[in-house]
C-alpha cells in the first residue's frame, strides 16, 4: 500500500476508454494539475451551487496591459488557490508579460500536500479571447 494520498478525478476530455469504453480517469499529481487550472479558468458563479468557487482572471485580462495588472493576476490566482483547493501548498508564482503574445505568461510552482516527491509545475498563457 503506499505510503502517500492517492487522488482520482475524471479527465476533462470526456473521451471513453477504447477498450472498456469507461471514461477516462486522471490519478494523482495529473488530477491536482487538471484541477488547479479549472479552479483557475472558472469564472465565480459559473457551478451551479458553488458560485463562490473561481476567480477574477477573466475581469483582469481586459485591464491595461502592463506590470500592476500582472501582480494583481498573481494575487488573484495565489488567493484562489489558496480558498478553494486544500491539496496544494504554493511555492511561487511567476505573472510575466508577453508582448509578443499580448498575453500573460504564468508558471505556478507547487506541492501537493501529503506528498513527499518533487514540486510540480504548471506554465500557461493568460490571452484575451472576444
Amino acid at each position: 500500500m503506499p505510503s502517500f494520498v492517492s487522488f482520482k478525478d475524471l479527465k476533462i476530455t470526456f473521451k471513453p476508454h477504447p477498450i472498456t469504453n469507461d471514461l477516462q480517469l486522471s490519478k494523482d499529481e495529473a488530477a491536482v494539475k487538471q484541477a488547479v487550472i479549472n479552479l483557475i479558468m472558472t469564472v465565480p458563479g459559473e457551478r451551479p451551487f458553488q458560485s463562490a468557487i473561481g476567480s477574477e482572471l477573466n475581469r483582469l485580462l481586459f485591464e491595461q496591459f502592463d506590470y500592476g495588472v500582472a501582480a494583481q493576476i498573481e494575487t488573484e490566482i495565489k488567493s484562489t488557490i489558496n480558498n478553494f483547493e486544500p491539496r496544494v501548498n504554493i511555492n511561487s508564482i511567476d505573472v510575466t508579460l508577453d508582448y509578443d503574445a499580448n498575453a500573460f505568461a504564468v508558471h505556478l510552482e507547487y506541492d501537493i500536500r501529503g506528498r513527499t516527491d518533487m514540486p510540480n509545475s504548471i506554465d500557461f498563457l493568460l490571452q484575451r479571447t472576444q
